[in-house]
Order: C-alpha cells, then sequence, then structure tokens
C-alpha cells in the first residue's frame, strides 16, 4: 500500500487497509507541475511491472491519474492497471462508489 504524502489519501489508505506507507512520487502535481514528468514516470514504471506478493494499491490524486492516464477520475473512484508483459500496462477495469451500492 502506497500512498500520497497528503493527508486526505493517508486517511484514505489508512481507513480502507490499515496501513501505508508514504510515497513522494504520489503527492499531487496540482499545485507545482515541475515534478510532474519526474513523478508520472516513477509512477508508470512501477505499474508495469507485476508487483511481487499480491496485488499494490496505490491512493494518491486525480491530477496525477489523469497525467498518467489521460482521463480524470471520478472522487473515490477506484481505477485497476494491469502490467501488459511488454514494459507497459493497462487500464483493467473501473469502480465509482457509487456502483458499490
Amino acid at each position: 500500500m502506497l500512498s500520497s504524502r497528503w493527508c486526505r489519501c493517508l486517511e484514505t489508505a489508512r481507513l480502507a487497509f490499515g496501513r501505508v506507507e508514504p510515497w513522494p512520487a504520489l503527492d499531487s502535481i496540482y499545485e507545482d507541475r515541475r515534478r510532474e514528468e519526474e513523478q508520472t514516470r516513477a509512477v508508470r514504471e512501477l505499474v508495469s511491472r507485476p508487483p511481487a506478493g499480491g496485488n499494490l494499491v496505490l491512493v494518491t490524486h486525480g491530477v496525477n491519474v489523469a497525467a498518467l492516464l489521460g482521463f480524470v477520475p471520478a472522487a473515490g473512484e477506484v481505477v485497476v492497471l494491469t502490467p501488459d508483459g511488454r514494459g507497459g500496462f493497462r487500464v483493467a477495469g473501473r469502480m465509482r462508489p457509487d456502483q458499490l451500492d
């Protein structure tokens, strides 16, 4: 479980999974785009390879997801990514909070 260091993300991760590891590459790029390329590259590299020992959960910000995937998820939306085996990844699924009822 990796999360942005912003309190809202950390709280979400702890509430949902009980544990969290802050990772600066997931910090919001909304107010300062100078690190956008570097942060997006780090996340892209991580999600492009199969995680060791199970699934990997990342908690971040819509603007960061938009930089990575080209779309802004709904607030609280889950986006599932799968490594494609060729050094990239694909969107395997999406689930909005209103679909959980």
